[in-house]
């Protein structure tokens, strides 16, 4: 016999010790009610559980509560999103194996695991990518990062031809590129699926990023184009990253967060993120300047850095550079996010000049 899953019983579970808010985990009553309601039928269909999960999620302050029932369910039906399902789908009743997996996702997001370790992968641009904690994450707005650096590309692509005699040979290689802080691999792998002559090198201090961008590469076949590296950006020895010579393009989305804003994170980062990639230390900017440093060893000259930041990083960073004219840099350009901030900054190397680092 089914037990009735009523908007009644819902609130009155909101009556029991340990539910919602005094507890991270569904408590034996509400489990208890679950298992009955769904795990003794096979007329459960994914409206269903969605449906279910979410109230759940809402119950246990689990933040995006019917996205990540959405996801969830759709992942298991091997959709991406819960729009993506057909109608038979929808319709369908899920298997018990199915309706299994659904409940072990869920468990683990009850836990404030990121949806995206949840599901073993996400999307960026249009790449689908493995992700493993306690790897970074990487953000919607870094897809605009990547966008603005396909589109510098294109221009001076553009302009180059413009200037070239119909005589001259095209063009057979693209730039060189450098990122520094690798993760998942998504920004390289997109510049190298998106600049299909380029090169790349991709480096990360955290072993398990060096190992996960590895994976993605190798899944995407984009492996012969990247060298990918466990290396410190702090560390003093860089020829490692000469293997083509200078590199033109030196791209990163660094670890900026102030570290009196750390403790204001989500539980979500806190708990399962590797919190390396996202303390730029007091002022946001150790990291940024160790990239930038470092320009005057790999850089070509008149060659580019792209920097995701804090929207106030930018001003100081311009009086960081003039205070440190040996780098021979200046910020080309500051460009907004989706939501209007300061993001994104396009810096520039003058010619080349020889400095010892201080």
């Amino acid at each position: 016999m089914t037990v009735p899953f009523s908007t009644l019983c819902r609130k009155l579970l909101y009556l029991l010790p340990h539910y919602g808010r005094f507890g991270s985990l569904l408590n034996p009553y509400h489990h208890l009610l679950r298992q009955y309601s769904f795990l003794k039928t096979d007329l459960v269909t994914a409206a269903d559980l969605v449906s279910y999960w979410q109230d759940v999620f809402e119950g246990n302050e689990i933040p995006e509560a019917q996205a990540s029932s959405e996801y969830i369910v759709s992942h298991v039906l091997g959709a991406k999103t819960f729009q993506n399902l057909s109608t038979s789908s929808l319709s369908t009743p899920l298997s018990a194996k199915q309706r299994e997996q659904v409940q072990q996702l869920c468990a683990k997001r009850l836990q404030r695991m990121p949806i995206q370790y949840v599901l073993g992968e996400w999307d960026f641009q249009d790449l689908t990518l493995k992700m493993k904690p306690p790897v970074f994450i990487p953000r919607p707005e870094t897809e605009e990062l990547v966008s603005l650096v396909v589109d510098e590309e294109y221009k001076k692509k553009l302009s180059s031809a413009c200037c070239k005699s119909i005589w001259q040979p095209p063009d057979t290689f693209g730039p060189v590129l450098l990122e520094i802080g690798c993760g998942s691999g998504a920004i390289v792998l997109s510049l190298l699926r998106k600049l299909p002559q380029s090169q790349a090198i991709a480096i990360d201090k955290l072993e398990a990023a060096v190992n996960l961008t590895k994976e993605n590469a190798e899944r995407l076949h984009l492996q012969k184009r990247v060298k990918i590296l466990h290396h410190d950006v702090s560390s003093s020895s860089w020829e490692c990253l000469l293997p083509w010579g200078l590199v033109d393009i030196i791209i990163s989305n660094p670890p900026y967060i102030f570290h009196e804003d750390m403790s204001h994170l989500a539980a979500e980062i806190l708990r399962h993120e590797d919190l390396g990639a996202l303390d730029g230390g007091n002022d946001g900017m150790n990291v940024i300047k160790e990239i930038l440093n470092l320009t005057s060893y790999i850089l070509k000259d008149f060659g580019s850095v792209y920097l995701e930041v804090d929207p106030r990083h930018p001003e100081m960073i311009k009086n960081w550079l003039h205070s440190r004219p040996d780098l021979s840099l200046f910020v080309s350009s500051t460009h907004k996010d989706i939501c209007g901030k300061p993001r994104f900054l396009h810096i520039r190397k003058y010619g080349r000049r020889s400095y010892k680092r201080s």
